[in-house]
């Protein structure tokens, strides 16, 4: 992981890097409003008009990520950060135990599906020739 200096100044090709993302998920992140647009700076400084990402950038990328990955939509993380700002943890309780109920059917669901493909799996190795008990599951 990359390491964050607090006056951290990045461009977009490295914030993606930090956040492990590509260049156009940024931007993607950035039309859906879930990221900020930097203004480009003027002048002929170090930069040359290219925009700059600092350390909140970076936090907010890794967050928007870790979201993702808990199963959270994209405008269920825009919320997120607006509760965040408005430091209402009653709200972002609710959304992450709706979330859980959710994750949790979904565990339920799979199990049933292992299951079945195990017994169809089990029943496909007992018998020998005619129809695959698993393609004759499929079929119906």
């Amino acid at each position: 992981m990359v390491r964050l200096q607090d006056d951290l100044q990045i461009p977009i090709g490295k914030l993606a890097e930090a956040g492990g993302v590509g260049v156009e998920t940024v931007r993607y992140y950035q039309r859906q409003g879930l990221m900020p647009l930097p203004e480009r700076p003027q002048g002929s400084g170090t930069s040359g008009g290219i925009r700059q990402y600092g350390r909140a950038d970076v936090e907010r990328l890794r967050f928007i990520r870790s979201a993702q990955a808990a199963g959270f939509t994209l405008k269920q993380i825009a919320r997120l950060i607006e509760l965040d700002a408005m430091t209402d943890r009653t709200e972002a309780r609710q959304m992450a135990t709706e979330r859980l109920k959710a994750l949790d059917a979904q565990i339920k669901e799979l199990q049933r599906a292992r299951a079945s493909l195990k017994r169809l799996a089990e029943e496909c190795a007992q018998e020998d020739g005619g129809a695959c008990p698993i393609l004759k599951a499929f079929e119906a």
